[in-house]
C-alpha cells in the first residue's frame, strides 16, 4: 500500500518542478527587462544631464537635501526622548525657512524674471500678475493632491478618500511625507533655472538646513507610532529621496522653455505656501506651544533671509 501511495505521489512532485522553475524563469528574466529599462533611462538622463547643466545641479541640490534629510533621522537610533515642545520648534524653524525661500528665491526672482524677459511689456503690473497667477496655480495643485491622496497627519490624523482607512497606516504617513517634500524639490530644481545659480545654491542649502530637524521629527513621530526605530528611520530617509526626483523634474520643466521660468518661480512658490499654511504652522500649534514654534519661525526666517541675501 505504502508503495502504491509513493508511485502516485513521484509523477505529483515530478510536475511541480517544472512549475517552480518556470516560475523562477518568468521572474528572472522579468527582473533583467525591469534592470535593462532602467540603466536606458539612467543612461537618457544622464546625458541630458551633461547637455543641461541646470538639470545636473538640480539633481545634486535635491540630492544634499535628501542626505540632510537622513542625517536628521539618525539620532533616533542612539535616543528616542525629544519633547513636544522641541518638536513644534522644530516645525516653525522649518516653516520660516520655507516662507523665507518662498519670498527671497522665488518670488522675488520670479519677477525679476518677468521683467527681465520683458513678457508683454515686462511691466510691474505685469509681473506680479504672472506670478500671482502661478502661485494660485501651485497652491491649487497642492490642495488638489491633498484632497484625493489618502494620507496622515502625525497630530491631525488622516485626511483624503473616505476609503483610506483601507491602507496601512504607514503608507498614510508616507503620502504625507511626500506632499510635503514636492513642493521643496520642485522649488530647488527651478530656482536653478534662474541664471547665475545663485537663486538655486541658496534655496538649496536653506532647504537641506531646515530638512535636518525635519528628519528627527518624521522619525520621532513615526518612533512615537508604534514602529522599531530602524523602520523609522529607514521611512524618514525614504521620504527625502522624493527631493532630487522632484528637483529633477522642475529644473527640466524650465530648462525646455526659458518662458516657463517665472511660472515654475510661482508654482513652486505657491505648492510651498500652501505646505506652510496648511500642514506645518497647524502642526505646530495644536499642543500650546505656540510661542516656541513662532520663535522658531523667525529664526528660520531670518536665517533663510541672511544666507539668501549672503550668498547673493
Amino acid at each position: 500500500m505504502k508503495d502504491k501511495i509513493h508511485s502516485e505521489s513521484a509523477p505529483l512532485s515530478k510536475l511541480k518542478r517544472p512549475v517552480s522553475v518556470r516560475h523562477s524563469i518568468r521572474l528572472w528574466v522579468g527582473l533583467l527587462i525591469y534592470a535593462a529599462v532602467i540603466i536606458l533611462i539612467s543612461q537618457q538622463l544622464w546625458d541630458y544631464m551633461h547637455e543641461h547643466p541646470v538639470v545636473l545641479r538640480a539633481l545634486i541640490g535635491g540630492s544634499i537635501a535628501a542626505l540632510a534629510t537622513a542625517i536628521g533621522t539618525t539620532p533616533v537610533l542612539f535616543s528616542q526622548t525629544l519633547s513636544q515642545r522641541t518638536q513644534d520648534t522644530l516645525y516653525g524653524f522649518g516653516a520660516g525657512v520655507m516662507l523665507a525661500a518662498c519670498a527671497f528665491s522665488l518670488i522675488i526672482p520670479g519677477l525679476d524674471a518677468v521683467k527681465s524677459m520683458g513678457v508683454m511689456g515686462g511691466g510691474p503690473w505685469v509681473a506680479s500678475g504672472i506670478i500671482g497667477a502661478s502661485m494660485l496655480i501651485g497652491a491649487g495643485a497642492l490642495m488638489l493632491l491633498d484632497h484625493v491622496l489618502p494620507h496622515e497627519h502625525f497630530i491631525k490624523g488622516r485626511e483624503g478618500p473616505a476609503d483610506a482607512g483601507r491602507l496601512r497606516r504607514t503608507w498614510l504617513f508616507v503620502f504625507a511625507i511626500i506632499l510635503h517634500n514636492i513642493p521643496e524639490g520642485l522649488s530647488i530644481g527651478v530656482a536653478y533655472g534662474v541664471p547665475g545659480e545663485v537663486s538655486g545654491n541658496a534655496l538649496a542649502v536653506g532647504i537641506a538646513i531646515q530638512d535636518i530637524p525635519e528628519g528627527l521629527v518624521v522619525a520621532v513621530a513615526l518612533l512615537a507610532a508604534g514602529y522599531n526605530r530602524w523602520f523609522a528611520v529607514l521611512i524618514g530617509v525614504l521620504s527625502g529621496l522624493i527631493e532630487p526626483i522632484a528637483a529633477v523634474i522642475g529644473a527640466i520643466a524650465v530648462v525646455g522653455s526659458a518662458n516657463l521660468l517665472p511660472w515654475g518661480l510661482g508654482f513652486a512658490a505657491g505648492a510651498m505656501l500652501f505646505v506652510v499654511s496648511h500642514e506645518i504652522i497647524p502642526e505646530s500649534h495644536r499642543k500650546g506651544h505656540e510661542r516656541w514654534a513662532t520663535s522658531g519661525l523667525i529664526i528660520g526666517f531670518v536665517l533663510m533671509m541672511m544666507l539668501d541675501t549672503a550668498l547673493g
